[in-house]
């Protein structure tokens, strides 16, 4: 299933993507595409629903973030091999970890706030991971099972905060914005592989980004057994897994975003996102 929520922020409304590409209304359903509703036994009745028997929702409603009540929204870097080499990196021995503040969480399709003083605003296309059960102390071999589906993320990044200023890379990825997810939650059924999807990410139209989850460094199943030692995760928490190569800090010289460009990014058979970055006044 592709779930998903839309209307205007804050008032979302859950529902899912059919086969037609028509948005169906999973009101009186689910309260909402979150917490509970991702739990394998609420995901597996809401796969015996005829999509034809829900309500079309007519129009181009905005599509929300795919996620409600994100508690947790973690990031792990120089995930990628390709990725931690362009940026002259060496890949750590374990997953370097850090938070995304859930407040930066926004649609897939919203505009993207360059923050005040920034000047290494910057993207990544990222494979999201949303847990569906609590999941602690699991293995590496269950770990799937506590996974309730895929999803594009964008962890846009301001790289001065990120690195150049003290402390730690939480501030420079938290900025209001810097995480749209969606525009679907594609439960797990529906991929085959996740360490064998191609992703993507364009600026203004030019390519930066073209690779493959085949590059990743620790797999999808590795970091959820790995997080769950340290902190139990919980239904609606993102795990956003790391970038290919292609972000604008690599390229020599270095290329960062400004008010006015438009980035489009996107995940096979997870969709695709489209923001314009504006400057935050």
């Amino acid at each position: 299933m592709k779930l998903l929520r839309y209307g205007e922020a804050g008032s979302e409304r859950p529902g899912l993507l059919d086969a037609d590409g028509t948005i169906r209304d999973l009101t009186g359903h689910v309260a909402d595409i979150g917490g509970k509703a991702l739990d394998p036994a609420s995901l597996a009745t809401l796969a015996t629903l005829d999509p034809k028997s829900l309500p079309a929702v007519s129009g181009s409603p905005r599509i929300g973030a795919c996620v409600a009540g994100t508690g947790k929204f973690i990031c792990i870097g120089l995930n990628y091999s390709d990725h931690a080499a362009e940026t002259g990196a060496t890949v750590p021995p374990e997953p370097i970890i850090f938070m995304k503040a859930s407040s930066a969480i926004v649609g897939p399709d919203d505009d993207v706030l360059i923050p005040r003083g920034s000047v290494k605003t910057d993207w990544e296309v990222e494979l999201g991971v949303v847990i569906g059960k609590t999941a602690k102390y699991v293995s590496e071999a269950d770990a799937l099972d506590y996974v309730a589906g895929y999803c594009v993320a964008h962890d846009v990044s301001e790289r001065a905060f990120q690195t150049e200023r003290q402390g730690q890379w939480t501030k420079g990825k938290s900025c209001d914005t810097f995480g749209p997810i969606g525009p679907w939650l594609v439960t797990k059924d529906e991929v085959a592989d996740p360490q064998n999807i191609k992703m993507w990410l364009t600026v203004n139209g030019k390519t930066m980004q073209n690779g493959s989850t085949k590059t990743m460094v620790y797999g999808v199943a590795f970091l959820v057994s790995y997080l769950s030692q340290f902190m139990s995760l919980h239904p609606g928490d993102i795990i956003s897994t790391g970038t290919p190569p292609g972000v604008g800090l690599g390229m020599k010289p270095p290329v960062f975003l400004k008010a006015g460009d438009v980035v489009e990014l996107g995940i096979e058979g997870l969709g695709q996102q489209k923001q314009t970055f504006k400057a935050d006044v």
